[in-house]
Parts: structure tokens; C-alpha cells; sequence
């Protein structure tokens, strides 16, 4: 995948368009073909009704975001804070992630 963990996204597509977030977890393709998506800190956040554990409790409502797919993200670079799209370079038998707009190491 080229967005990652503990990177910075910008959303491109659908409700929350132009929104920017760090990216909290991955899910890759599953051998079932399931699309790539990213969990974006408050991006896509939906409502949820949880029952109080204990007795004496309340329930309560909470608010957890939901994994969008990943076609509809963009990653920000951090050495030019533009949305880019990100290439490959392989050099001394590594694999880096570069901005293809300024050509930096991500």
C-alpha cells in the first residue's frame, strides 16, 4: 500500500472532501478481493448506541470512524505539504516511498 500508518491524508472524494487526517490503521486486500481502505482520524464518523455493561450504568452514544476506501485519499507530503501521488525508488537494495511532485524521501 503506499499510505501508510502515521501518515498525513487529504480526502478527495465524498462527503468529507478537503479534509485532512492522520491515518490510524490500514487494511489491505484480503484474499477474498476485498478493496484497500485506511482509517482517518474524524473522517467518515458514524454514531453508535452502546448499552450500559454494568448494572447502574448508562448507555451512551459514541462517535467512531469508519474505514473509507483508499482511491478516495491522498497522501501529503510532509517536506512540501502538497497532495501527491507517491512512486518508488530503489537504491543500495532499499525500497523508498518519494512525492512525485518534489522528489523527496517520504
Amino acid at each position: 500500500m503506499k499510505i501508510k500508518k502515521g501518515d498525513t491524508a487529504l480526502i478527495i472524494s465524498g462527503k468529507y472532501r478537503g479534509k485532512k487526517g492522520k491515518v490510524l490503521r490500514t487494511f489491505p486486500t484480503r484474499p477474498g478481493g476485498y478493496p484497500k481502505k485506511i482509517l482517518v482520524e474524524g473522517v467518515n464518523l458514524v454514531k453508535k448506541h452502546q448499552k450500559p455493561r454494568r448494572t447502574g450504568e448508562k448507555g451512551q452514544i459514541i462517535e467512531l470512524p469508519k474505514p473509507i476506501d483508499i482511491s478516495n485519499a491522498k497522501l501529503i507530503c510532509p517536506k512540501c505539504t502538497k497532495p501527491t501521488r507517491v512512486g518508488y525508488k530503489i537504491t543500495e537494495g532499499k525500497k523508498y516511498r518519494i512525492c512525485k511532485k518534489c522528489g523527496e524521501k517520504i
